[in-house]
């Protein structure tokens, strides 16, 4: 039995397909590479070329891109479980940076690492393409939570898409989980002002909706909030694998 075989990655990718044990040798070897990153140091930034990609073990990330106001958008949150630059380390160069929330524990990944993977392994490259799908998935939610939906959709959508992802890999619920965000952050994301988002949590939880206080979001009336967001998880895509 490996390290693998219970890690956030392999616990995910299993809502997708059944892995076997060469499989699991192979993600073992893709976490060879263990590396630890303080809070606030950017990983890969944007423009940089010739880095890796990393597969993040604990603790939360944010991408981002940086306009030349200096002004920020905030593209997702990754968190454990979740590839961080699989998409640029294929390309030439970044086009977004990568920051540590929190202090945390990543496995490096080299393109030719990945590309001895997929050959080795095709159903193996076929799970990390629907995980790659499914991040392609949540930019178009966030895309249209952005355009189309009010402030309490926005965030109501937001903070059950995290419960869901968290849920996936063992560390939250629909009663809710632990998230070292700020309310920079979500306004960063949700394209709000801090001062909206407070506004908006408040709401949210004088409604009995949701709380989010202390660095813990507690549901109160999980189909509550999902009718208020009309959340559909769809497109999360992790009802169970689709191959055995």
């Amino acid at each position: 039995m490996t390290s693998a075989e219970h890690s956030p990655l392999t616990r995910k990718l299993s809502a997708f397909v059944a892995l076997s044990e060469v499989e699991l040798a192979v993600l073992e070897r893709l976490h060879q590479r263990r590396r630890s990153f303080v809070a606030g140091r950017d990983m890969v930034h944007q423009g940089q070329s010739a880095h890796a990609a990393y597969i993040l073990s604990s603790g939360w990330v944010c991408s981002y891109k940086l306009q030349a106001d200096g002004t920020r958008q905030i593209v997702d949150f990754q968190v454990p479980g979740d590839f961080l630059g699989l998409r640029s380390v294929l390309l030439r160069t970044s086009d977004h940076s990568f920051e540590p929330i929190v202090d945390i524990e990543a496995a490096e990944v080299l393109a030719s690492d990945l590309l001895d993977a997929f050959a080795r392994t095709p159903r193996l490259a076929t799970a990390i393409l629907w995980a790659a799908s499914r991040d392609e998935a949540m930019v178009v939610e966030h895309l249209v939570g952005i355009g189309r939906r009010d402030a309490d959709a926005r965030m109501a959508h937001f903070l059950l898409e995290l419960g869901s992802r968290l849920a996936l890999v063992g560390v939250g619920s629909r009663e809710g989980f632990d998230c070292p965000l700020t309310q920079y952050h979500l306004a960063d994301t949700l394209g709000l002002s801090a001062v909206h988002v407070n506004r908006v949590l408040r709401q949210l939880r004088e409604h009995g909706l949701v709380t989010f206080r202390d660095g813990r979001v507690t549901f109160h009336d999980y189909g509550g909030l999902v009718d208020l967001a009309e959340f559909d998880p769809a497109y999360l895509d992790q009802t169970g694998p689709l191959l055995k």
